[in-house]
């Protein structure tokens, strides 16, 4: 059952010791696009981000990319943000780093503050939750922890409905999720039950999806089975777009027209103004492994 919350920061840092629950925190919001304010007035600001782990492992360390990472969502200010891989002390950093008009909401893959975290992240001052939830990407996916595909790690999606406080208080739902690095079949079977799943909401309404999907756009057939759900490339549909670079690059030179592994997904009836690949970095320092992605939305 969908969890019904006001979602508090002081809900959230204590529910982080229980099993699946909502662990909210902090910030400040996005995308210097070409668009004048009054262009982007009303515009739903949306970022996709794997912010590789948190470890000591220089020189990509997270006390060395922490403050990268913060100038570059305080430039940006993103309304909403769905984040990969983040451990729980790293969420609560980034918490703490937007500010004080931003909240979280997400749960470890194996239950509480353990492992990895699906983290959306949210602007109060646009967006207010009405319901969240997780699930598991495995057989059993009601059941914390479980990874039953013969994926290298716990899979997960962590989804919110929200009311847009400044859209008419029209609502939509947000997934985020991380597909498997190491089996196709995983990938393949998560890629079907987020379908089964998002087939199960209330289709009246707009839907997001943020994810690092593991694979490259227009060329597995996961991409194919997210779109088979009802969904589009906000990158395809986009009005207008930044240059390509392939999302992931593990540090290295980046690399122009590569593949795209972390999507942002939408309804046919959204309409993208802008999606772009962000390359900021600072004195030659990424803040990940991966480039996040962002979209310029207005929901139907």
């Amino acid at each position: 059952m969908p969890h019904h919350s006001r979602v508090t920061r002081r809900l959230g840092l204590k529910a982080a010791l229980t099993a699946a629950v909502a662990l909210p925190l902090a910030g400040t919001a996005f995308s210097r696009s070409p668009a004048s304010a009054a262009d982007r007035r009303g515009r739903l600001e949306v970022m996709s981000f794997n912010l590789r782990y948190a470890s000591t492992a220089e020189p990509n360390s997270w006390a060395v990319r922490r403050p990268v990472t913060r100038e570059l969502l305080r430039q940006e200010r993103p309304h909403v943000i769905g984040t990969q891989e983040g451990l729980y002390q790293q969420v609560r950093d980034i918490g703490a780093d937007l500010g004080a008009h931003y909240e979280w909401i997400g749960t470890g893959r194996a239950g509480g503050s353990r492992d990895e975290f699906m983290t959306v992240f949210y602007d109060t001052r646009r967006l207010a939750p009405v319901a969240y939830d997780h699930f598991w990407l495995s057989d059993t996916p009601d059941v914390i922890g479980s990874n039953t595909w013969g994926g290298g790690s716990i899979r997960m999606v962590t989804w919110v409905r929200f009311r847009d406080l400044r859209d008419g208080q029209r609502e939509f739902y947000f997934l985020n999720t991380h597909l498997d690095n190491a089996s196709q079949n995983a990938r393949a079977r998560a890629a079907a039950l987020i379908a089964e799943r998002i087939a199960g909401l209330d289709r009246s309404l707009p839907l997001v999806v943020t994810g690092d999907f593991n694979v490259a756009a227009h060329r597995n057939p996961v991409y194919d089975t997210m779109l088979g759900a009802g969904l589009v490339d906000t990158w395809e549909t986009a009005a207008e777009r930044s240059r390509l670079y392939a999302t992931f690059h593990g540090y290295r030179p980046l690399t122009p027209d590569g593949d795209r592994i972390d999507w942002i997904l939408a309804s046919p009836g959204v309409s993208t103004h802008r999606a772009s690949i962000n390359t900021f970095s600072a004195d030659g320092q990424f803040p990940s492994d991966h480039l996040p992605v962002q979209a310029s939305l207005t929901l139907a």
